[in-house]
């Protein structure tokens, strides 16, 4: 059975990233993959964590949306709160850290880009956040969320796009005097646990994204090409 709980330096510089002390075995227990886990002895892997840390960031952000403003009403406290939690926003915190690189996959997952798939950083990221709670306790997870996504909260251009990046796409691409988006999509793996891949093309910019359904991976693709062409704008 190969031992996942071990600590390395590679670890310990993700901890200093985070900046929070996190117990070693529960981060490398968050890091696991189940691909790794099916494959290694079925040894414990990190979606009980994943839960966990779910419930953590929703109630962290919610909780910073509803102070910070008082002038916005349910719905709009509510769509604000999806912009950042989502897949494609965490994926995009995980990538802001690094965090693929230290993900324990399956040679399967491995083979097909899985240190990049929105759907496996985001879900790694969540279950980071559960390992924090359960070493350094409520207030360090709430502050370590908020570290995190500030940046996506402090970005009002996200929540638009974010919701709706498609039709965000095609808006920037028209104003830009381009043709309309053009999608194309891939799935892999089995019927159960199919993932897809999208690439969109736009002008001269091509961008992909990967989800569970065709939707959400041309969703990804849709908002990391709004993001490069409103960064050019």
């Amino acid at each position: 059975m190969t031992d996942v709980t071990s600590s390395s330096p590679a670890t310990a510089a993700l901890t200093d990233e985070l900046g929070v002390d996190i117990d070693p075995e529960l981060l490398a227990l968050s890091l696991t993959h189940r691909s790794f886990a099916y494959e290694n002895g079925q040894v414990p892997h990190n979606e009980r964590l994943e839960f966990l840390g779910d419930s953590i960031l929703g109630q962290a952000v919610t909780v910073r949306l509803f102070l910070a403003h008082p002038e916005l009403d349910e719905g709009a406290l509510a769509k604000r709160r999806a912009a950042v939690v989502s897949t494609v926003a965490l994926a995009e915190v995980a990538r802001a850290i690094g965090l693929g690189a230290h993900v324990k996959l399956g040679r399967g997952e491995e083979l097909t880009g899985g240190r990049e798939k929105d759907s496996i950083l985001a879900d790694t990221m969540e279950a980071v956040i559960g390992a924090t709670y359960l070493s350094a306790g409520p207030e360090a997870a709430t502050a370590l969320v908020l570290r995190l996504v500030e940046p996506l909260l402090a970005d009002p251009e996200r929540y638009g796009a974010a919701m709706d990046p498609k039709t965000s796409l095609q808006e920037i691409a028209a104003r830009s005097g381009m043709l309309a988006p053009v999608y194309s999509v891939v799935s892999t793996g089995p019927d159960h646990d199919r993932v897809f891949t999208a690439t969109v093309v736009v002008g001269d910019l091509s961008a992909t994204g990967t989800g569970s359904s065709k939707k959400h991976a041309e969703m990804a693709a849709a908002l990391r090409a709004w993001r490069e062409l409103d960064g050019r704008a």
